[in-house]
């Protein structure tokens, strides 16, 4: 078994996740879904988690946007 750098290593090196950062991230999704063709106050009404889990998946928002055009 090895003694080398990798099993010295500690976590604490990683750098913290801020508030700003986290704050700056969720603008930026939040930008990116109306990019896509969201409505603007429906992105605002939406959840940090929701718009998370939207962004990771474009071709189902793109999905319900044209549902939706369809729709009306």
């Amino acid at each position: 078994m090895g003694t080398g750098r990798t099993l010295r290593k500690e976590s604490h090196v990683r750098p913290c996740k801020t508030p700003a950062g986290k704050a700056q991230r969720s603008r930026a999704q939040r930008r990116r879904l109306v990019k896509f063709g969201m409505g603007e106050e429906e992105v605002k009404l939406m959840s940090d988690e929701n718009v998370r889990v939207l962004v990771q998946r474009p071709a189902v928002v793109k999905k319900l946007i044209a549902k939706k055009a369809a729709a009306k």
